[in-house]
């Protein structure tokens, strides 16, 4: 078993040296580099490391947008024995300097003139912070990328024998990087994980999802967040080939121009894409509306038969087979055309979301983790993927319940702890190795985890009454006029609820039914409300009364990380939320107060 991203790396750069391994757009053209030259970049890359005094065990930020050379610089710190600190490249100067000072980084990294600029600032808080890093040529205050390639370049036989030594001297409990959680409540914390955390996550990973040497995917989700980082490790693992999407606001683009085999994602990318393709075929109406609604009636019908263990019959699968050339496969197109599986992590992906890509012919894999596990705990796989589940436990790795139903976790995918936090590291893993992970789930007689809710994120009604509210925030958001949904009601007599509308099947709507105006207008109108009141209704008539929601309150703008109402990965920040929305709530409840 290999056991460190060295050995990993190193059994790569033998295997599959020739093959394709990283693409991204230069200059508005597709440029890709093959193992043996990226091997080239990042060992030229580990010379200037050594020769700038960088030892084992110091720690160097990584503060870029996906892209080739943030993986060129994470594994060149990895070789040589250093720990990478990746930060956000969302998170304000002020934000930087925590983290910066928290892990005592050495040196910094930047892709960008705006992401250095956060640097500088930041830096002028931080002692420890001996160099900055600039990707993107010379900038007054920093060394360039391209400067570090060619000193190590120059220096690469001068220091062969340390870089050997250093790489001989990395275990798999030797330190690999410190990630810094989200921050949903207070600051964040520096999970520490090893070589062994990451190495034994991917290759398990690897074999789950059945990737291949032949595979692609488009890198979107940032590298930062511990999901994308570990699928770039299983796509190194592979010798697969990394695609780099240009940007967020890219991805439906790139998506068509890459044509990769895997994507990675939250669940949020695929709420929108549904969301985008049912508003598209309400707009197109006519025949194409009614010929989609009938195939999405098919494929419910022959997927609901297959989920039961049964055999569609000769007719329907025939009409599904007609419903997939003419339906499902120009959907199909406009992700590339070529997907075998999506993996979903980060937020639990609603049922109805994972049936609707399976029955368009795309398959996701939906799996569970946290940071502090590196992150995969559990995973649906290509041979036993139940839709509404996180999946199986993954190899070498225990699950259990415990007694209040919060999920415990023991493997070799548990973190070390927590940076210079002993007492949050107890907090968290028992002395039984028993990571506590928060989350609230229950296990089917077949062994598949499910997520019911944060154990912290439980609201407690003042009525005594626990609702969890992702369950029914996942459920109103599979309308097509809901964007985001925030229940409310914790110490509160009642649930409400905050919603952000999808503006553009709202003014869809909007026109058909006669409201004139803008976003502005449509949230007071009497009937835009009405609507959402039986949308809310229709959506959650299955859960008990006192979580229905008697209240809500139409945004005019979805939640947002420029707010700090998510988090880098699109987590709620409930307690920011209910600040920036206090007046409005407390309207609802009247004389309550709003207790964070």
């Amino acid at each position: 078993m290999l056991e460190t991203i060295v050995a990993i790396y190193a059994q790569t750069m033998e295997r599959h040296g020739s093959r394709k391994a990283q693409t991204a757009k230069i200059d508005g053209k597709w440029t890709s580099w093959t193992w043996t030259q990226v091997d080239r970049k990042i060992r030229s890359l580990s010379a200037a490391m050594v020769e700038l005094g960088l030892q084992p065990g110091d720690r160097i930020a990584l503060l870029s947008e996906n892209r080739p050379e943030w993986a060129w610089t994470d594994l060149a710190i990895l070789l040589t024995g250093g720990v990478n600190v990746p930060i956000y490249p969302t998170l304000t100067a002020k934000q930087i300097a925590y983290l910066l000072n928290d892990c005592q980084a050495k040196v910094a990294f930047a892709s960008t003139p705006a992401q250095l600029a956060k640097l500088k600032e930041a830096a002028a808080e931080v002692p420890s912070l001996e160099l900055l890093v600039h990707f993107d040529g010379a900038i007054e205050g920093a060394r360039s990328l391209d400067e570090l390639l060619a000193l190590g370049e120059d220096r690469l036989s001068a220091h062969a024998t340390e870089l050997d030594k250093r790489r001989e001297a990395i275990r798999p409990d030797t330190l690999c990087s410190i990630i810094y959680t989200s921050g949903t409540t207070g600051n964040p914390k520096g999970v520490m994980l090893t070589h062994r955390n990451f190495s034994t996550n991917a290759t398990s990973v690897a074999d789950l999802v059945d990737i291949q040497t032949e595979d692609s995917c488009l890198s979107f989700l940032p590298l930062s967040h511990v999901l994308e980082r570990v699928a770039y490790y299983v796509f190194l693992f592979r010798g697969a080939h990394i695609n780099y999407a240009e940007s967020m606001d890219t991805v439906a683009q790139n998506l068509t121009e890459v044509s990769p085999t895997f994507l990675v994602s939250v669940p949020r990318l695929f709420e929108k894409i549904r969301a985008r393709v049912i508003d598209t075929m309400a707009e197109t109406g006519g025949v194409k509306k009614a010929l989609f609604e009938w195939g999405l009636r098919v494929g419910g019908e022959f997927h609901g038969l297959k989920a039961q263990g049964k055999e569609p019959g000769p007719m329907l699968g025939l009409e599904y087979k007609l419903a997939d050339r003419l339906v499902f496969s120009k959907v199909r197109a406009r992700t590339g055309g070529r997907l075998k599986y999506c993996i979903s992590g980060g937020a639990p992906l609603s049922k109805e979301v994972g049936l609707f890509f399976k029955i368009i012919g795309i398959t996701i894999l939906e799996g569970y983790g946290l940071t502090e596990s590196s992150p995969v705990i559990t995973c649906n796989r290509t041979t036993a993927n139940k839709i509404g589940t996180v999946g199986l436990p993954i190899p070498h790795v225990e699950v259990k319940l415990a007694e209040d139903g919060e999920i415990l976790a023991r493997g070799p995918n548990i973190m070390l702890g927590y940076f210079n936090n002993p007492q949050a590291t107890q907090d968290t893993i028992d002395a039984d190795g028993w990571l506590h992970t928060g989350d609230i789930g229950k296990l089917d007689a077949d062994g598949f985890l499910s997520i019911t809710d944060r154990k912290k994120e439980i609201l407690v009604m003042s009525n005594g009454k626990n609702v969890a509210p992702a369950p029914i925030e996942n459920a109103l958001i599979t309308s097509s006029y809901i964007a985001q949904a925030v229940l409310i009601g914790d110490n509160r007599n009642f649930v409400s609820a905050l919603i952000a509308p999808n503006f553009d099947s709202l003014a869809r709507w909007a026109k058909e039914n006669g409201v004139p105006g803008n976003p502005g207008d449509w949230i007071a109108d009497p009937k835009v409300k009405s609507m959402f009141r039986a949308e809310i209704d229709r959506l959650t008539t299955d859960f008990a009364r006192f979580e229905q929601i008697k209240e809500f309150i139409l945004l005019r703008e979805e939640l947002t990380q420029e707010k700090d109402e998510l988090t880098p990965t699109l987590k709620f920040k409930r307690r920011v939320i209910l600040a920036n929305y206090g007046t409005q709530i407390d309207s609802i409840y009247g004389s309550e107060t709003v207790k964070a």
